[in-house]
């Protein structure tokens, strides 16, 4: 099955949940790619973002395998060329029935028949905690990579306060030109709401960020391709506030500007002996 995410960088299909358990009306939640984005997978509750995924690896496919047995595999592939975005579902030889909902709470669920009870068995899930959107606040971000996923604060921030979704504050302010810096934070799941700058390298998407004293991050993936594609270099810009930022062992590399640190003031040490004249 081919779910076709976004069209010349138009959303193009949906995929709408039940409203209850065994109500098949229209639901709360939906699939859709991002209006504002040509690289973004959207859960809605409503019209409000609920979860979000974003793909940024520096290839033209980007795939993972769901295993039920040693013989049945099911493989998810991302596919992005110049026109289109889509996500590609396909099955090994002899695979029994999988299928993939999206339920009336906004869980994302694949299931694989299991033919000795004559049911649906569930094979992955997606998980919730902090991975709801926003939920860790402003320049705060999920940790996947530790056994229970907890919201943290980015490097050179501290907590705003006891209610991790108050998100997180500068130790230091930023300051216009001299006196700040670009920390790498690798294997992050990068913020929502960036500026994409088409056509640059990596050096000059730096210099696009370091140039303009409201940007407070940027990342950078290469995939041009080999003229299909055209060039669908990634430079993306955050100005503001970073929301919807997470941890996991592999991601991308995030460029946070923070303010260096004042050196401290030296003075020659003191002599035991002080000399009055």
């Amino acid at each position: 099955m081919k779910f076709l995410v976004t069209y010349k960088a138009q959303v193009a299909e949906r995929i709408v949940a039940w409203k209850g358990p065994d109500d098949p009306s229209t639901g709360e939640f939906s699939i859709s790619g991002d209006p504002n984005s040509n690289f973004q997978i959207i859960i809605w509750h409503g019209t409000r973002k609920y979860r979000r995924s974003i793909l940024l690896d520096g290839v033209k496919v980007n795939g993972r395998a769901y295993e039920s047995n040693t013989t049945s595999i099911m493989f998810q592939t991302e596919v992005i060329t110049e026109d289109e975005f889509y996500v590609l579902f396909t099955t090994s030889d002899g695979s029994p029935y999988l299928r993939v909902t999206l339920d009336y709470m906004g869980i994302i669920s694949l299931w694989h028949w299991n033919t000795e009870s004559s049911s649906w068995a569930v094979l992955a899930q997606s998980q919730v905690d902090c991975a709801r959107y926003a939920s860790c606040g402003p320049f705060g971000y999920c940790d996947f990579t530790s056994v229970t996923p907890r919201c943290q604060c980015l490097d050179g921030f501290e907590p705003d306060g006891s209610n991790s979704s108050r998100g997180c504050r500068r130790k230091q302010d930023l300051k216009c030109g001299d006196g700040n810096h670009f920390l790498n934070l690798p294997g992050m799941i990068v913020p929502d709401k960036f500026l994409h700058i088409r056509n640059r390298s990596f050096d000059e998407c730096a210099a696009e960020c370091s140039s303009n004293c409201s940007c407070t991050a940027y990342t950078y993936a290469n995939l041009t391709g080999d003229g299909t594609m055209g060039n669908l270099s990634k430079c993306l810009l955050w100005t503001g506030e970073l929301v919807d930022t997470g941890k996991v062992t592999s991601g991308q590399n995030l460029y946070l500007r923070l303010a260096d640190v004042p050196s401290m003031l030296t003075f020659p040490p003191c002599s035991d002996t002080a000399t009055v004249r």
